[in-house]
């Protein structure tokens, strides 16, 4: 008995082990794309570059700061657009899952989740660009939008499902209607993982290029305008990469790291939110 409770005991031990190295391996490859990015950008990184708007060719120096704000206004436009319709379908897919609109919205859901982004960036601009007549922020921020709704709708939909029933029926046993219940009990209950829907919506589209380049297209000038073309962070990266100038590499890995910075910033938010308003049951 002896020897076979040591022999567990050391399995256990390898197992747990084995966890762990797996564990840690998942985080090699971020340490070192954080690793490269931070010792190729850090050096671009100073408050002009931050604040002033692109040289044209051939001069050095220039700043991303037109990126800066356009990258904010997409991320803005998008998750006005998305939030609101993504929490309200989740919020059905939940409470009338059996309904025929309910199936079949859910397929629906599933099919745009799996729909390539070059594909969505398509289709924005046979929607939008095309019928307004020139690029623009809106319809960018209208692509990465169609991209963050699937992501919300199933993050929201897991959520309620884990709402406790005895808390459900509590409510509508006090006389609350369906509506109120909904609006009053259940959603403030379940804010964690609603905005942990958004926030992984928001990171995803983040660093999304492809939509742009049919919708946003660019814009070498500071722009608040949603009705004309915007540059950001992605689309400003890829041009400088592809580019054949030194200084346009140098300050792409710049580009790279302040978006890296501002995903990082946008997660440590949601921690914080997630935290505070987390129930437990």
């Amino acid at each position: 008995m002896s020897n076979s409770l040591q022999w567990r005991i050391t399995k256990n031990s390898l197992f747990v082990g084995l966890l762990f190295l797996f564990a840690a391996l998942t985080a090699v490859p971020l340490v070192f794309i954080i690793y490269y990015i931070v010792s190729n950008g850090i050096s671009a990184i100073d408050w002009n570059f931050l604040t002033q708007l692109p040289k044209p060719v051939g001069e050095t120096g220039g700043g991303i700061l037109n990126a800066i704000v356009g990258t904010v206004m997409l991320i803005v436009n998008a998750s006005l657009i998305a939030a609101p319709i993504g929490v309200l379908a989740g919020v059905y897919l939940s409470e009338y899952p059996n309904t025929m609109l309910a199936k079949v919205s859910g397929l629906f859901v599933e099919i745009l989740q799996g729909i390539p982004s070059i594909v969505i960036g398509i289709v924005a601009y046979v929607w939008l660009v095309e019928p307004i007549g020139n690029f623009s922020a809106l319809s960018g921020s209208m692509a990465l939008a169609m991209m963050m709704l699937p992501v919300i709708v199933r993050t929201t939909e897991e959520t309620l499902k884990l709402f406790p029933t005895a808390i459900r029926e509590a409510s509508l046993a006090l006389g609350t209607s369906h509506s109120k219940t909904i609006l009053r009990v259940i959603i403030p209950n379940s804010l964690s993982g609603i905005i942990t829907g958004i926030t992984l919506s928001i990171a995803r589209i983040t660093g999304e290029t492809a939509p742009l380049l049919f919708t946003a297209f660019g814009n070498p000038y500071l722009s608040f305008n949603v009705l004309q073309p915007v540059h950001s962070l992605p689309l400003l990266i890829f041009n400088y990469a592809t580019s054949p100038y030194e200084d346009w590499h140098r300050q792409g890995w710049g580009a790279s790291l302040v978006l890296i910075v501002m995903v990082l910033m946008l997660s440590m938010t949601s921690k914080f939110l997630i935290k505070k308003w987390k129930v437990q049951y």
